[in-house]
């Protein structure tokens, strides 16, 4: 379980294809600093499992359904990476409750910089809308944000300074996929009132 506040801007150190996954070696002193193998620590807001520590570097397995549900598979070496540890029982809910388990890729539509802030337009993947609302939360690369506006498959949202510059998201233009995670209690309150057949 995460939070969905990025701790560390870290970096693709190296991707290595084995067929139907992929070894995934990313640097970043801070998440990799206590690290330990079995430790989960979300790249790009996809949970994954630290293999081995080296220093400064983590090494963690994406497997053949991660790479296809999410944009991992997009990743080169020098890419920069939003990392987050799993949450601990005295971690602070800064963001919401955020799984690690990507929903689907969606696609950075439009940016339209203010003074202060940017509102990114992301376009969803079909049949994720439903479980998104204005005002809610939803994940973006391993970032908790609030939906600022929906329109349809397109939902916007609003970035301040703290988040332009310290994740993924401040350097991220139109056309480059994100990982996107809903809120998972909108999964589970559908499934509880849907209607048996």
């Amino acid at each position: 379980m995460f939070t969905g506040i990025v701790e560390e801007l870290g970096t693709v150190a190296a991707v290595e294809d084995l067929g139907d996954a992929a070894l995934l070696r990313v640097t970043g002193p801070l998440v990799a600093g206590d690290a330990r193998p079995g430790d989960s620590i979300a790249v790009n807001g996809v949970c994954l499992t630290v293999v081995s520590v080296d220093g400064d570097a983590f090494t963690a397995d994406v497997m053949k359904e991660t790479l296809d549900r999410s944009a991992l598979g997009t990743l080169a070496e020098g890419d920069p990476v939003n990392l987050e540890r799993a949450a601990t029982l005295t971690t602070r809910l800064g963001g919401h409750l955020v799984q690690g388990h990507v929903d689907g890729v969606g696609t950075v539509l439009g940016r339209q910089p203010a003074q202060h802030w940017e509102t990114v337009t992301i376009g969803l993947p079909p049949g994720l809308d439903r479980y998104v609302v204005e005002k809610g939360s939803i994940t973006v690369d391993g970032v908790s944000l609030t939906v600022a506006a929906i329109d349809g498959d397109e939902i916007a949202v609003s970035l301040i300074p703290t988040t332009l510059a310290l994740t993924t998201l401040g350097r991220k233009g139109p056309g480059a996929p994100v990982n996107l995670e809903v809120d998972v209690i909108a999964k589970y309150v559908e499934k509880m009132v849907r209607v048996p057949r």
